[in-house]
């Protein structure tokens, strides 16, 4: 059985639930897509919190060496590494208790989704976070 995203009605949802979003492979490069694409969704309301082992801070918060580092509840994990690598990323973002894996435009690997449903979480993947969230939640995020 081939993978399908969820709905926009699904995404919806998860966008709305999620507050804080670990962003694996997020650079302090300000050119990178990851980074304006992160400092996007902060600027919407987002806690983004950056995973990047080469970095002390990123968009003026705490950058994490791995998942497992942050000591702090993620509701979503956010990729921005090649499709090969994700797999360990998802069984990562099981273990930390995330609720959602969403693997960046161009990111798509079956076995990540199967690994990451397995473990109980919403899987997206190949679509751009700040897309979505711009079509879906125009006027930003809810007051929860």
């Amino acid at each position: 059985m081939a993978f399908e995203n969820p709905s926009r009605d699904q995404i919806k949802v998860l966008l709305e639930h999620s507050h804080t979003i670990a962003v694996v492979g997020l650079s302090d490069n300000p050119e990178r897509i990851s980074y304006m694409v992160s400092e996007a969704m902060q600027n919407k309301g987002y806690r983004i919190i950056p995973v990047n082992p080469n970095a002390d801070t990123i968009l003026g918060e705490k950058s994490y060496a791995s998942l497992k580092d942050i000591p702090d509840q993620v509701d979503l994990v956010n990729v921005f590494r090649r499709s090969e690598h994700t797999p360990p990323l998802a069984e990562e973002a099981i273990a930390i208790g995330a609720k959602a894996i969403w693997l960046q435009l161009g990111v798509f690997l079956e076995e990540t989704a199967q690994i990451a449903q397995k473990g109980g979480l919403q899987v997206v993947m190949d679509r751009c976070i700040k897309v979505e969230d711009s079509i879906l939640l125009p006027n930003g995020k809810p007051k929860s």
